[in-house]
């Protein structure tokens, strides 16, 4: 059971938000691989203040790091002098384990042309996180209806609005939504025998989220419905396909509730 893509016409104040939701994934994902580089630099060398601070882009680690990046001879005393007094590592822990840090001017140079990225990154997520406030502005009541569901957040809602619209017309049924964003199982059968059930790789950016929102849902100690689901389904197809069942539930929710 497929839809055509091609017939999927939304709005023009849809077609922008969709555009700079899509923007601000990218932008998120960027700042999280740059995030991971500058964590990989830090083990490389020797620094491993990620086994005292839950953040080590958290205001103590940050001033940290900046202060053995700008002076390879820094004291004692000008490192503690930099941890945040709210700190719950103590000053000995976080000595230990900057113990033996070594960086080579090359690294240093890398170390601070990411984080001149990530500061960059954080600018114009900011901006443009305004600018899709704007933009629902007119979409508020839509926005409440879809954070009443399980697992739905306000961000997660702005992507969901902004991938499949308001206008549920244009999907003859929930089963036709659920296949158009790749969450309707295949049917590949042939001589009697079912060769695959494998959901297609439609829904680039609302399946990720819907199954982020799946993963709040069954944690909703407040609704257990979906928890409750999700167990009986793991017991017999396994948690990955529980959880895109899950999702699939929750896409099938929201075509009801704006239908």
């Amino acid at each position: 059971m497929g839809i055509v893509r091609s017939s999927f016409i939304p709005s023009k104040d849809i077609r922008v938000l969709r555009e700079c939701s899509r923007y601000l994934f990218k932008l998120v994902n960027n700042r999280s691989s740059e995030k991971n580089r500058f964590q990989n630099a830090l083990t490389v060398g020797n620094c491993n203040l990620d086994q005292v601070f839950s953040d080590v882009f958290g205001k103590s680690a940050s001033s940290i790091v900046n202060l053995i990046l700008s002076d390879n001879d820094y004291s004692r005393e000008a490192i503690i002098s930099s941890i945040h007094g709210k700190c719950k590592s103590s000053p000995d822990e976080i000595l230990s384990a900057i113990e033996g840090v070594s960086f080579s001017q090359s690294q240093i140079l890398r170390m601070k042309i990411i984080q001149d990225h990530m500061v960059y990154l954080d600018s114009q997520i900011r901006h443009l996180e305004s600018l899709i406030d704007s933009l629902v502005s007119p979409y508020e009541d839509y926005i409440y209806l879809l954070c009443s569901i399980p697992g739905v957040k306000r961000t997660s809602a702005i992507t969901i609005l902004s991938e499949i619209g308001i206008d549920m017309s244009q999907f003859s049924s929930h089963h036709r939504l659920a296949s158009w964003a790749g969450l309707a199982p295949g049917c590949n059968e042939s001589a009697g025998k079912k060769k695959s059930v494998k959901i297609s790789r439609a829904g680039v950016y609302l399946k990720p989220c819907l199954v982020q929102v799946a993963h709040a849902a069954i944690k909703d100690k407040n609704c257990p419905y979906y928890g409750n689901k999700h167990s009986k389904i793991a017991k017999r197809r396994g948690k990955k396909r529980a959880i895109i069942a899950i999702a699939r539930k929750i896409l099938v929710a929201i075509y009801h509730t704006y239908a």
